[in-house]
């Protein structure tokens, strides 16, 4: 299982930028790419279908995730 805070600095790292955060969901933004709501719940991990669907939407694969 991946951690919300893993995937929100491998995010950060590949060019997305903080928005905004509405409650416990935190926007981010690209440039060129699509905005990704990630939902901040402390000490939980992401389930394995959110998480792949919010690599999807951003635009990497899970190794590419995993290469970092």
């Amino acid at each position: 299982m991946v951690s919300v805070r893993e995937l929100l600095r491998f995010l950060l790292r590949n060019g997305y930028i903080e928005s905004r955060q509405t409650g416990s969901h935190l926007i981010l933004k690209h440039p060129e790419r699509r905005t990704i709501v990630l939902p901040m719940h402390r000490g939980k991990d992401l389930p394995k279908g959110l998480f792949l669907k919010i690599l999807k939407d951003a635009g990497f694969t899970i190794e590419e995730f995993r290469a970092e």
